[in-house]
């Protein structure tokens, strides 16, 4: 399902997509592994959920087609994990007023993240990233 195969160099990865709701979980276990491969086994469950919030908006909004498809990187920070999930659209993402039908992706993606943003792409698109680290030791 991937197009490419993922581009490692030790404490980063990126991937690319084809516009399909199966590259959010292709997504998530690649991100899985790499996680326990860098010893980051607290952020697991958070840093997935906020993956699935951005791919999936970038598999809806992205304007992504077989010649132009969605990327996924991953860098490794201390005490955590940068996600970035980069499309085609140049809109931003707009947060929504979480209601029963939606609205709550970048929510979640804002309380699960130390921080998160959107950076113009050179050319066309967009990314948007979170850090997502791990949580303080009492």
């Amino acid at each position: 399902m991937k197009s490419d195969a993922t581009v490692s160099n030790g404490d980063s990865a990126e991937s690319r997509w084809p516009l399909s709701a199966r590259s959010v979980g292709l997504a998530r276990a690649e991100l899985s592994d790499l996680l326990i491969k860098w010893d980051l086994s607290t952020v697991v469950d958070e840093a997935l959920l906020v993956l699935s919030e951005l791919v999936t908006n970038a598999v809806r909004h992205g304007r992504a087609t077989a010649e132009r498809e969605i990327e996924t990187r991953y860098l490794r920070v201390p005490d955590g994990v940068r996600i970035e999930v980069c499309d085609w659209a140049d809109e931003r993402p707009v947060i929504r007023v979480p209601s029963d039908t939606g609205g709550w992706g970048l929510c979640l993606v804002g309380e699960l993240s130390a921080r998160w943003g959107v950076d113009e792409r050179a050319g066309a698109g967009k990314s948007v990233w979170a850090v997502v680290t791990a949580p303080e030791e009492s």
